[in-house]
């Protein structure tokens, strides 16, 4: 199935001190290594803006659609509502420009099985993860009647549609520790991400050097 891909880079980053999708870790900058992963397996690429943000520089060949927010002030609901009217799929993968550890294979996972679905999204500890999930245009309506009673928590629309929850031990198949799911909201998020992946290539050379 087809399908697109929207990454929210419209946050204001308070937390984190500034601008942090053009901060670097393992060689790319966030937003670079989010492409990545992402370009593979999708139909469309949907750069998620908030009013007046300037897009940020990608690299030559690197084909995204650049999404200003239709409705200010609504937060990442706004972005994904944008993404998706803009979107040429009906399906449309969310993720965040901060998340530098996404899982290519939950991701194709959670592809395999959205079809039947208007929103399919984890849910770890009783908690959804909405910036790590697929929505479909069917959810367009039922975000624009959350808006008109002055919701704007992602999650206050899913009582209107039909949301096939991906479970933990789904998720733990592919990522038993959650690492997808982090974002990078501060400082202390960049370190944790920077050692999980120093780690990662620590593992890859030794199994390199075994072969």
């Amino acid at each position: 199935m087809k399908i697109s891909t929207i990454i929210l880079a419209g946050g204001k980053g308070r937390r984190f001190g500034g601008e942090k999708i053009a901060e670097v870790i393992g060689g790319e900058t966030l937003l670079e290594r989010v492409l990545r992963v992402v370009s593979s397996i999708s139909e469309q690429l949907i750069l998620s803006l908030a009013p007046g943000q300037t897009a940020p520089k990608l690299k030559p060949g690197v084909n995204v659609l650049e999404a200003v927010d239709v409705y200010h002030n609504k937060g990442a609901l706004g972005g994904i509502y944008t993404g998706i009217k803009c979107s040429e799929t009906n399906h449309n993968l969310v993720v965040g420009a901060d998340m530098p550890l996404l899982n290519a294979y939950l991701l194709e996972y959670m592809m395999g099985i959205c079809h039947d679905y208007d929103v399919t999204v984890p849910q770890i500890g009783g908690h959804a993860e909405p910036l790590h999930a697929i929505y479909s245009k069917n959810c367009l309506d039922p975000i624009e009647a959350a808006f008109s009673r002055g919701k704007s928590r992602i999650v206050s629309f899913f009582g209107s549609v039909d949301v096939r929850w991906i479970k933990e031990d789904e998720i733990d198949y592919f990522d038993p520790d959650h690492l997808s799911f982090l974002n990078v909201n501060t400082q202390n998020d960049l370190r944790l991400a920077k050692a999980a992946i120093a780690s990662y290539s620590e593992i890859a050379q030794e199994l390199g050097d075994l072969q």
